[in-house]
């Protein structure tokens, strides 16, 4: 359903790997080509990743982190 948020865990997990990674919400941004509202707005449940490929590997890499430990940020009506 729109405007549902991710669950609370998920979004928690994703903000701690970015901040370990020392990196800002406005980096991040710019290396995944999005906006850092964009990033703020994952970290919130306010919406949902939607992401290509290249961008799942490059956010995997800048995380130091495998696919598997990349938290879902899909949203609640993901298959």
């Amino acid at each position: 359903m729109p405007g549902e948020s991710l669950p609370r865990s998920e979004e928690l997990k994703f903000k701690q790997l970015r901040e370990n990674a020392g990196l800002s919400q406005e980096a991040l941004a710019r290396a995944l080509d999005v906006t850092s509202k964009t990033v703020s707005n994952w970290e919130r449940g306010v919406s949902p990743a939607s992401l290509t490929i290249p961008q799942v590997k490059t956010l995997c890499k800048l995380l130091n982190i495998t696919l598997e430990e990349l938290p879902d940020l899909r949203g609640p009506n993901a298959k």
